[in-house]
């Protein structure tokens, strides 16, 4: 398999760092806008046989394809943030070859009731897209980052081997890292974390489909594992509410993200004053988004590693009937320690989680063990393989089993 990542970032430096020591791959070209960026990672990893770089725009569809039939790549990951989605997919398309990305096509809220109803959902663009997919015999697998991705996974685990019926499953994130020496620095993408966050939540229930509520509602308090402790968690749009009832056969789905009152307090804050705005202003004769300048004006995620300290818990907490017709609560789990990841990949704890989880696949896929055609989440896939390579890869999952009795 040769591949072509699209994104060197924190992400996408992970994925590189984290294939490399495995051989399912023949080459891996490495492609960022910042073309010397893309080099210093390639030669970071020291294998010039192995990854190249290129500089490329991923708003620039032909650009895009050009570069794939260059780097003669049979599988695209996108690691860039998902305002380019639809870019590097209908070029992924057009050029004929297997995508991934980790996050999905962006939301438009509806028009008169954003927090009741759903206007275009996280991914609706891609799905439109499935049939031309599947007639050309494609694949794009969305969502397989730790959130989505790992979190759905679990789902369908779940759904296959735990459980004889589902009423409720909840993807449940937590931290307790600490960022030495500022005031506030996210340790993920800012430009992301704005857009998940203040748009409406996405919930889904069978009997009433998909619908949307507030910003930050339904506050709960979540106990994570690994030392973690206890959370305050909300509602936030994330894709795994759109993915996981399209193949898990359950009664309600939600996401809900450990934030913390002070994160949300800035991210209001950002929205009064219109920092939020992906909206181009002029600003001394110059074009510019207020968000791009809020995500400039803050650390690089992907620097924060040796500043950092702590562990992130990305899970899913389902709730149902067990295989043996008794009630059950678990919550399967993924935990990254920060000094761990920093000590063996040089990569801080969050993009290194995000990050495993696509190479994973692409391992999968690069062996034929997974294999599909169409738009297709992680869902859509038997999940003990991918949960017994991520264990070979040594990350693995761990199961906790909640509620009265456990």
């Amino acid at each position: 398999m040769r591949i072509l990542i699209i994104g060197t970032g924190g992400v996408g430096a992970a994925a590189a760092a984290i294939a490399q020591r495995r051989g399912f791959f023949s080459h891996m070209v490495l492609a960022d806008v910042d073309g010397a960026r893309a080099q210093t990672v390639a030669d970071r990893l020291g294998e010039p046989d192995r990854f190249s770089a290129a500089q490329i725009d991923a708003s620039d569809e032909a650009a895009l394809v050009a570069l794939m039939h260059a780097s003669r790549a049979d599988a695209i990951l996108n690691a860039c943030d998902p305002r380019f989605n639809e870019p590097i997919f209908n070029a992924a398309h057009t050029a004929r070859v297997t995508y991934l990305d980790m996050a999905m096509t962006l939301s438009r809220r509806h028009p008169t009731h954003p927090y009741s109803e759903t206007g275009v959902m996280l991914g609706d663009a891609q799905f439109a897209a499935a049939p031309a997919w599947e007639e050309a015999g494609l694949l794009a697998l969305v969502g397989i980052g730790v959130e989505p991705g790992l979190s759905d996974v679990f789902a369908r685990y779940a759904q296959d081997h735990l459980f004889s019926e589902i009423d409720e499953i909840g993807v449940r994130d937590g931290a307790d890292l600490v960022v030495e020496g500022y005031e506030f620095a996210p340790t993920f993408s800012i430009w992301t974390t704005i857009e998940e966050c203040l748009n409406p939540p996405l919930i889904w229930e069978r009997e009433r489909g998909w619908f949307t509520t507030p910003p930050f509602s339904e506050p709960e308090v979540f106990d994570f594992p690994a030392g973690i402790g206890p959370v305050e968690c909300v509602n936030v749009e994330h894709e795994e509410v759109a993915l996981i009832p399209r193949w898990v056969h359950c009664r309600r789905v939600t996401f809900k993200y450990g934030l913390g009152r002070e994160f949300i307090d800035v991210l209001r804050t950002l929205h009064k004053l219109g920092l939020d705005s992906t909206e181009p202003v002029r600003v001394r004769g110059v074009e510019v988004a207020p968000r791009d300048v809020v995500a400039a004006a803050l650390p690089d995620p992907a620097t924060l590693g040796e500043r950092m300290t702590g562990k992130t818990c990305a899970g899913t907490w389902v709730r149902g009937t067990g295989k043996d017709g008794r009630p059950r609560e678990l919550y399967l789990h993924h935990v990254a320690d920060n000094e761990t990841t920093m000590r063996e990949y040089g990569s801080q704890a969050v993009v290194w989680q995000t990050a495993i989880n696509p190479v994973v696949a692409l391992e999968l896929l690069a062996n034929g063990t997974w294999k599909g055609t169409g738009v297709l989440g992680p869902e859509a896939f038997d999940a003990a393989p991918f949960l017994d390579l991520l264990a070979d890869y040594g990350a693995p999952h761990g199961v906790e089993e909640r509620g009265p009795g456990a």
